[in-house]
């Protein structure tokens, strides 16, 4: 197979950052040098939101600092070795959330960030901005520049914003919808679908397939660039052997009546063919079982080792991921 010039990741939080990284890494294998020029991340910003004042991006954040080499590897977010002495006096003054902790260092990020929106540069261009800091050896790109924070909605009408749902409650407040306000007025962020066209080949991250990869699909124009591009699209399972890897992304599929299983999640994305977004779907051993229902959606199933434990975990899975369709 010949080595794939560029590469597109939609990908979001703290799994889709470990399969970026793995994908770069895959990339530089097959001796592609300048992994910036090939590979291309689009970034859920669905869990956005506004907080004390400033812009916070949770999975943009994650994949720079992981790309970076600057995360926090034990948490699975923020930056190394911070510190948090401004989010103490924060709470001495009754502002943000008190479960919601802001590293130090974070916030410097945080306001960097709300400062140049303020200047009126867009969510591209501020990301643009805060890649050149670092070499990533990608190009990151938002999904969107419209605000279209996800809010949680319950059987009673209560609502409440997506982070305090997953952070504060740990998704034990069973929901009855994911909404994403104002979506249906966004587009792709500028370059994005223009990524996708030019593409040699589409991965989608094994991230949570609700509240990271859906609200991405869910842009519109977002899931009509994927079903036009001449480049395959491969997606990777976030659920193995029937359960979520991390997270409570079961508890999120459950609320939209799907399965927790690596073919409903394949069902849920559906084939190109039929309409979906999917030309093939890897699926961990512990589900070989799932094979042929895959298959039987019109999306070619490939079984392949799903957990990512270190770089070289990470690194393989990229590179079937990659393998799983001539390119």
């Amino acid at each position: 197979m010949t080595a794939p010039a560029r590469v597109v990741v939609l990908a979001g939080g703290v799994g889709g950052s470990k399969f970026v990284l793995g994908v770069r890494d895959a990339l530089l294998t097959r001796g592609i040098a300048d992994t910036t020029s090939a590979l291309t991340v689009v970034a859920n910003t669905g869990d956005d939101l506004w907080l004390s004042g400033v812009r916070l991006q949770p999975d943009v954040d994650s994949l720079t600092y992981a790309l970076a080499g600057v995360n926090d590897t034990k948490r699975g977010w923020g930056r190394a070795g911070d510190t948090e002495r401004v989010n103490a006096e924060l709470q001495q003054w009754g502002a943000g959330w008190p479960w919601f902790t802001l590293g130090d260092l974070d916030l410097g990020t945080h306001l960097a960030r709300t400062g140049w929106l303020r200047d009126g540069l867009t969510p591209t261009q501020v990301l643009e901005r805060m890649s050149s800091r670092w070499q990533l050896g990608a190009r990151l790109l938002p999904m969107t520049d419209t605000e279209v924070d996800t809010i949680v909605e319950f059987s009673d009408a209560s609502r409440m914003h997506f982070q305090e749902w997953w952070t504060r409650h740990r998704a034990s407040l069973a929901p009855a919808r994911f909404n994403n306000p104002n979506i249906d007025r966004a587009r792709p962020a500028p370059g994005v679908e223009a990524a996708i066209a030019e593409a040699d080949i589409v991965l989608l991250a094994p991230s949570n397939p609700v509240v990271s990869i859906g609200p991405i699909l869910a842009v519109p124009g977002m899931s009509d660039a994927l079903r036009q591009t001449s480049a395959p699209v491969v997606g990777v399972s976030p659920i193995i052997g029937g359960r979520v890897v991390r997270g409570m992304a079961d508890v999120c599929l459950s609320a939209i009546g799907v399965h927790t299983s690596a073919a409903a999640v394949a069902a849920l994305y559906g084939a190109r063919s039929e309409g979906g977004v999917l030309d093939a779907w890897l699926i961990g051993e512990e589900d070989l079982a799932e094979s042929s229902a895959v298959e039987e959606l019109g999306i070619r199933s490939v079984v392949a080792p799903l957990w990512m434990k270190d770089a070289a975990t990470s690194a393989a899975l990229a590179e079937a991921a990659i393998s799983a369709v001539s390119i």
